[in-house]
């Protein structure tokens, strides 16, 4: 996309399942906690539109997830794998800068916050998809080489280490809810992209110069 960017985001909204966490943290006392976690997810997805509106792409919605968000494109809008890259990495970048001020907040909130951008940090760079890693891992695959083949390995790979870190986390429960929650949510998203891999494929052929 060449022409630039007047309006780039039309709104930004948090994804139902993940409200019930919400609402979970808030009932067990820890609204300050609570409200610490989505300010930090609503700076990490600020960067990655930051990241959009430096690439010159119209995002049309960002949806605040467990793990991150997920922004949807406006119409008309596409993308090539160098764009894909910048947008992944800017919400990592955008964490990177909370970690890197919480020398000059009160100590009181910096402990806590700290420890939620790190999470949020690590949680995201793991290179399965839909995370920030997986994304910057798929973006390089597009780049380098653009096969057919090796974004559905990517995609496969994805789906059997999310499942197996969703059964051990079942085992594991109660203790290990919250990653239970979201390797299932990450789960579901991986199979509707398995689903769809094809169209997808056939969507992007312009960044992929060749299907095979």
């Amino acid at each position: 996309m060449d022409e630039r960017v007047r309006t780039n985001v039309t709104q930004m909204v948090i994804h139902p399942l993940f409200l019930p966490l919400l609402f979970g943290m808030v009932l067990y006392g820890d609204v300050a906690y609570y409200a610490m976690i989505l300010t930090s997810l609503i700076v990490h997805e600020l960067g990655h539109l930051f990241a959009a509106w430096l690439v010159r792409v119209k995002v049309k919605r960002c949806v605040i997830m467990p793990y991150g968000g997920e922004i949807e494109l406006a119409s008309g809008s596409s993308l090539n794998s160098k764009k894909q890259l910048i947008i992944a990495i800017g919400g990592p970048i955008a964490t990177c800068f909370c970690i890197m001020i919480t020398p000059w907040m009160d100590p009181l909130f910096a402990d806590p916050f700290l420890k939620i951008q790190l999470i949020l940090l690590i949680v995201n760079l793991v290179p399965i998809w839909p995370l920030d890693g997986g994304r910057i891992v798929l973006s390089l695959i597009l780049m380098f080489s653009p096969k057919s083949k090796n974004y559905e390995l990517f995609l496969l790979i994805s789906l059997i280490l999310i499942f197996l870190v969703a059964l051990i986390s079942f085992i594991l429960l109660p203790n290990s809810l919250f990653i239970f929650v979201l390797s299932l949510f990450l789960l579901i998203k991986i199979v509707q992209e398995w689903r769809f891999r094809k169209y997808r494929l056939a969507f992007e052929k312009h960044v992929m110069k060749r299907l095979t």
